[in-house]
């Protein structure tokens, strides 16, 4: 028999059966469980969930004294997780500022749900694959109201997050590049899905060696190349049939040229959904903090991926650098004014012309209080002249300029 609860009233060794609330509510990645840890009990109760579904019949009861707040007989009555439909979600926020919080508690609570999932993965437990479709809606719906958001503040994500946030970043690029692409809703969605499960199979992977400061040894590198098979094996087994999840999962380190791994797939081999996973992938690795190397600048890592040719999908590629902009935001550009500029906007119908913020003077050599100019404005003489490495510059806190604007 299920019954609804209060926290302040569930316990130690009851048997979880769902939230009465929205999946961004609640930091957990499954929705049945029986709650045996101290703190996921605290979790639970620092969450802002307020009631919850147990099941008695494979749990502990409420103590005699606390109220119930509903009973059901059947599952039926109960949904495990109560996940708003997209067309009746929170009002949008009506300031840049507003959606920039929202990303970042959309970006927390699904790398929370991230590391759950590669634990359950870890220990053999099947995937929820409803919530992580919750996931993928808010992550998806993050995009769709202000795509550079969450993709450049999953950007920023530290070493020791990197393995999380990378699959929420990949999960957001995925979702840009199909709306880029034109794909329908729920196409669009399922990349994000396959994006959220592609590496998947990093769980197999030592963490000595998938955390290694140095240079892999071919004998480390022959582990971590097992991953995406790895990653294919445990999604099956985690009852997940979804066949764009599982092809993206195996084949996103595949290339056009047939180079890739593991199974050296050429051409019109790999999937367009591989295919799209392959330079997500690629970008938020490149463009990240990692052990071993500081993340390159968003401009110079698209530059970079251009120049390997039979890597990438030429079409998925430009798409992909139509859906971010040539000069992603957080880019630093030299301007004809001789001032140096972070890109903090894009102007789509005008890639070569964002709005950019001015952060330092090539003629005084001194940094300036940061100006705002749309380089598409009429009248505007400004052009970029070329990309900056920003390791050159030394330039503190850029991160810092187009984050206000977000």
């Amino acid at each position: 028999m299920l019954k609804r609860i209060r926290v302040e009233d569930v316990r130690l060794g009851m048997f979880i059966h769902g939230f009465a609330g929205s999946w961004l509510d609640h930091p957990f990645w499954r929705s049945r469980f029986l709650l045996d840890d101290p703190q996921d009990l605290a979790r639970i109760r620092a969450s802002a969930v307020r009631e919850v579904w147990i099941d008695v019949a494979q749990g502990s009861d409420v103590e005699p004294q606390a109220p119930v707040v509903a009973r059901a007989d059947t599952e039926s009555d109960v949904p495990t997780v109560e996940v708003t439909p997209t067309a009746q979600r929170d009002v949008p926020p009506k300031t840049q500022a507003e959606e920039l919080k929202r990303a970042a508690r959309v970006l927390e609570s699904a790398r929370a749900a991230v590391v759950d999932m590669f634990q359950d993965a870890r220990m053999g437990r099947a995937i929820d694959a409803h919530v992580a479709r919750a996931v993928v809606d808010e992550i998806a719906d993050s995009v769709t109201r202000n795509g550079g958001a969450l993709i450049n503040l999953a950007r920023l994500k530290t070493a020791d997050d990197y393995t999380y946030l990378h699959s929420v970043a990949v999960c957001a690029l995925m979702v840009a590049l199909a709306r880029q692409l034109g794909m329908p809703d729920d196409q669009t969605r399922a990349a994000g899905f396959a994006g959220l499960l592609h590496d998947i199979g990093k769980a197999d992977i030592p963490l000595e060696v998938l955390n290694k400061p140095g240079k892999l040894t071919e004998e480390e590198f022959a582990i971590v190349r097992e991953h995406p098979r790895k990653g294919w094996e445990r999604l099956r087994a985690a009852g997940v049939s979804d066949r764009h999840a599982l092809d993206v999962c195996l084949h996103h380190h595949e290339r056009m040229d047939g180079k890739g791994y593991p199974d050296r797939l050429t051409g019109e081999q790999i999937s367009l959904m591989a295919r799209m996973g392959a330079v997500c992938d690629v970008y938020d690795a490149i463009t990240s903090n990692r052990p071993y190397k500081a993340g390159w600048d968003p401009a110079e890592s698209l530059k970079r991926m251009a120049s390997w040719h039979g890597h990438f999908d030429n079409r998925v590629f430009q798409a992909f650098v139509r859906s971010l902009g040539i000069y992603p935001v957080g880019s630093l550009v030299r301007l004809s004014n001789q001032r140096l500029a972070v890109v903090v906007a894009q102007n789509p119908s005008q890639l070569l012309k964002p709005v950019v913020k001015t952060v330092y003077s090539l003629r005084s050599q001194e940094p300036l209080v940061p100006q705002r100019i749309d380089l598409s404005a009429a009248g505007c003489a400004v052009q970029i002249e070329q990309r900056e490495d920003p390791a050159v510059w030394k330039i503190p806190n850029l991160d810092a300029v187009w984050q206000e604007e977000l």
